[in-house]
Formats: C-alpha cells, structure tokens, sequence
C-alpha cells in the first residue's frame, strides 16, 4: 500500500519556500504521493443568503473567498521541478467545470516535466458559484464529465483525434507533446453515481471520507459488483482512502493503517488539518512522526 500526504493548500500560505519545503519534506520522508486540492472560485460568506457550503471548521474558512488554494495544474509545474521522485496527484480536479482540451494539455505537460508522476482525480464538483464563474452548466457535469474522461484518453493516446459527443468536437486536432503514457484517472465523489462512473472508465477511485466499519465494507461490495458489470478486475483498480494524526496516539495510526492495508486499500494518504498551531513547520514534524510510527 502506498502512503501519501494531502498537501494543505488552504493552510500553508504563500511563501514559495514553504511550499518547496513541505514537499520535499514529503518525498525525503519517503512518502509515495502528495494530494493537492482544487477550488478556482470561493464565494464571499456574506452574499445574500449566506455560504455554508465546503469543509469550514477547526481553523478553515470553508471554500470561500477567504480560503487561498493554490491552482494544481501551477503547482504541480513547481513541485515536478522541486521533487525526483514522489507522485504528483490531484485529489480532485474539477473536471466538469474545465475546458477538455486544454485538461488534456496541461496533464500533459505536467506528465512531462515530472517524468511520468502525474496521477489525475478528477470530480464532478458541488460548487455551483464556480460553474457559473467558469461558464460552465452545473446541472450536466456529471454526463459532460463521463465524455470529458473519453475524450481526454483519446487526446493523450491519438496524433490526430476525430470526436463528435454531446459536449464536445473535436475535428481532425491533436495536442503536441503527447505524455508518451496512460496518465491515470481516478474519481473521487460520494454518490453512487459516481462510484458507477468510476468502475466503467477510471482506473481508481477516491472514497475521501470514507469511514472503517459497515460503511466501507458496503462500499467494497457495491465497488466490487459495479466492476463485475463492467467486466472490470478488483485487482487492476485502485483505493485511496484517508487517515489523520488527529488522535495524537501512534498506536492507533498503525492499526488504522493495517485495518485500511487488510480492507484492500491500495493507497492512504494522510489528512494533516486540523493540528493545534498550524504551519509548515507542524506539518513536516506531524508528517515525520507519523511515517516513523507506520514504518517503524
């Protein structure tokens, strides 16, 4: 099982070194892979009506405009140029809301310059005020995502790309470079939709809240035939599950990660909100001792 960190973009703030820092922090702990967030629009909490929506709480503004998230395809660029080795994964991109094409560039690019460490989730979002920012209809994404995820195969795969669906043409256009390999998609989401979805065309998917107990093992069943379906293999798809420090017990991070290793989890990735007195150098002593705790 690989063991990853979900970079904490709304907390980390906006010196380029702490960034650098925490990252690389990251891969020479040995960490496997670093989840980077992605908002384009927060709505101002004071609109008519209020802004309840998003994760606010224990120190968070929630996705408003007060959250800063750095964008993941730029920040991807910086990592690949400040790491060697660890994996570069968005946890989620909002497909939906984003221009194919140019998804399909910029993943691209990223694969590229990184040297084949791009792992692309992708979801189908909740945030109607960026749909609306961004053009694009809230009320098809899950539809324009299934197309979206056709499409961006056939971009990386194809010199030349012929494509006509209900989203999208594209005639007789390619992007250049291509990334050379099959940069993996994974979902994320919460509906059984979107875990149908991920069964048919991902190659992973991200149950981020998913709890241990008889909520994750229905999941497993409900994953397990959705597969069958498709005639899709349990072991050629992937998990990636969360864990956290909070409990302050290294005790209880190790059975926690043996419970997610037996469950089938094929990746778990530490959640680092939520710690007293938050900041880079926090994160990197939380994420040091936990590794030295798991792998001890």
């Amino acid at each position: 099982m690989k063991i990853g960190v979900v970079f904490p973009t709304t907390e980390i703030g906006n010196d380029p070194a702490a960034i650098r820092d925490f990252a690389q922090s990251a891969e020479d702990l040995a960490y496997d892979h670093i989840d980077l967030e992605e908002h384009v629009l927060g709505a101002d909490p004071n609109r008519e009506g209020g802004w309840t929506w998003g994760p606010a709480g224990a120190g968070r503004p929630g996705v408003t405009k007060d959250a800063a998230i750095h964008e993941p395809f730029v920040l991807c660029g910086y990592l690949a140029a400040c790491t060697r080795r660890i994996e570069l994964a968005t946890a989620v991109l909002v497909l939906p809301q984003r221009q194919t094409a140019l998804v399909a560039k910029q993943a691209a690019e990223v694969d590229i310059l990184s040297g084949g460490r791009l792992r692309l989730g992708v979801g189908a979002g909740w945030n109607p005020v960026e749909f609306q920012g961004l053009g694009a209809d809230f009320h098809t994404r899950g539809r324009r995502q299934e197309e979206q995820i056709r499409l961006l195969r056939r971009l990386w795969q194809e010199d030349v790309v012929d494509f006509s669906g209900r989203f999208h043409r594209v005639e007789l256009a390619g992007i250049n470079p291509l990334p050379g390999r099959r940069i993996p998609i994974w979902l994320g989401g919460v509906s059984d939709a979107a875990l149908r979805r991920a069964a048919r065309l991902a190659d992973g998917y991200m149950p981020l809240s998913l709890q241990p107990g008889d909520a994750a093992a229905e999941f497993k069943q409900r994953l397990h035939a959705y597969l069958a379906e498709a005639g899709r293999s349990p072991a050629e798809f992937g998990i990636e599950v969360w864990t956290s420090v909070r409990s302050g017990d290294p005790d209880a991070w190790r059975r926690a990660l043996d419970g997610w290793r037996d469950y089938g989890a094929t990746h778990a990735t530490l959640r680092l909100y939520g710690l007293q007195s938050p900041g880079p150098d926090r994160y990197i002593d939380a994420m040091r001792r936990y590794m030295e705790a798991v792998s001890g």
